[in-house]
């Protein structure tokens, strides 16, 4: 990249990551988990972006502001603390306005807080490639990663035509799916025309404001106090702004309707790490073969189980498999890895039972 072009990455980090209930919490959210390797999720993101940005922002909401600026090692201007939840589109907004007021010509890097990428030297090269489409083409550029498996817990992406010779490996987009049903996620496997959405976008300040204008109008009006307030934004203008935002994913409220969409489709894995079936894949269990993450498992007949226990408390299974079992002392879990999607409906009924203190 040119000198004068600079890559921002943000890390959005505000999600409540209850699939992974009972070690996700809200006040140790998954992101602060360190579920594979030495570093947690977040940092693991971090370390990641350092390798081809210029600068890391980090999106949040004010409960845990604090241990993800100390997780990071930011200083304060770079982190923007949310005082509610919008979901995706509002806190895309914060950020690109933001850095166009420091930076107009800036490329912005869009990152997950939670998601697990082994090979960091791959992405980063494809990040470049996709930074330099999004600057000199002023598109959209979604990372589309090839399916391994007819997933139903993805949204998927149908590649279209080449995006052009400047642009080798490149494609434009010709529409974003919601996540399908079986049989529909077979049919996406075997056609090779689809791809896994992974929520990484790159995109310039520019372009992305000039999306949320033509296609969220309510969201480009609710970012006017914070338009109007530049480089430092008050705490009331940033009130203001989150009390009019509407409550939508970017995905849905931009990408879904925008015509200046480009896929860069990836080989490298990937995971959203986004339940216990999900972590188990990634650390290698597998019929017969069983992983403990965490704590004392002394016995395991037939394999196949994940493990997160507690230290010195030993863990016996017998006559079970495909099992997530999950000790955080103060909660139990065991689910087959195969149901462990459905964990946001315990998260609801400890709300509804008034036991908050657990969720």
């Amino acid at each position: 990249m040119p000198p004068r072009t600079r890559i921002h990455a943000v890390i959005l980090a505000g999600g409540a990551g209850e699939r992974f209930w009972p070690a996700s919490r809200r006040s140790h959210p998954k992101p602060l988990l360190r579920v594979l390797g030495d570093h947690s999720l977040l940092e693991a993101t971090a370390l990641r972006a350092r390798r081809f940005a210029d600068e890391v922002w980090l999106v949040c909401g004010s409960e845990h502001a604090a241990p993800m600026r100390r997780e990071l090692g930011l200083p304060a201007a770079r982190v923007l603390v949310e005082p509610s939840r919008r979901n995706t589109a509002m806190a895309v907004g914060l950020a690109a306005t933001r850095i166009a007021a420091e930076d107009p010509e800036a490329v912005i890097a869009v990152l997950p807080a939670d998601h697990h990428i082994s090979d960091s030297r791959a992405f980063s090269r494809d990040m470049r490639r996709a930074a330099r489409a999004a600057r000199d083409a002023r598109v959209l550029v979604t990372l589309g990663v090839s399916p391994t498996r007819p997933d139903t817990g993805y949204g998927y992406i149908r590649s279209g035509g080449a995006a052009g010779p400047r642009y080798p490996g490149l494609r434009k987009v010709r529409r974003f799916v919601e996540k399908p049903d079986a049989a529909r996620a077979r049919r996406y496997l075997r056609s090779g025309d689809y791809l896994w959405n992974a929520g990484i976008f790159v995109w310039t300040a520019t372009t992305i404001l000039e999306e949320i204008r033509t296609h969220m109008p309510g969201l480009y009006r609710a970012l006017a106090p914070l338009r109007a307030a530049g480089r430092r934004p008050t705490r009331d203008a940033l009130a203001r702004a989150y009390a009019q935002a509407p409550s939508a994913p970017i995905d849905t409220g931009v990408m879904e309707a925008s015509q200046r969409v480009w896929t860069l489709p990836v080989e490298w894995r990937w995971s959203d790490v986004g339940t216990w079936q999900a972590l188990a894949e990634e650390a290698g269990v597998r019929p017969g073969v069983s992983r403990e993450l965490r704590g004392d498992l002394v016995h395991d007949e037939r394999g196949g189980n994940l493990v997160w226990g507690e230290p010195g408390k030993p863990v016996a299974l017998i006559g079970v498999e495909g099992l997530a079992v999950v000790d955080t002392g103060d909660a139990l879990l065991v689910t087959r890895l195969e149901d462990s999607a459905a964990l946001r409906d315990v998260v609801r009924a400890l709300k509804r039972a008034g036991r908050e203190e657990f969720t």
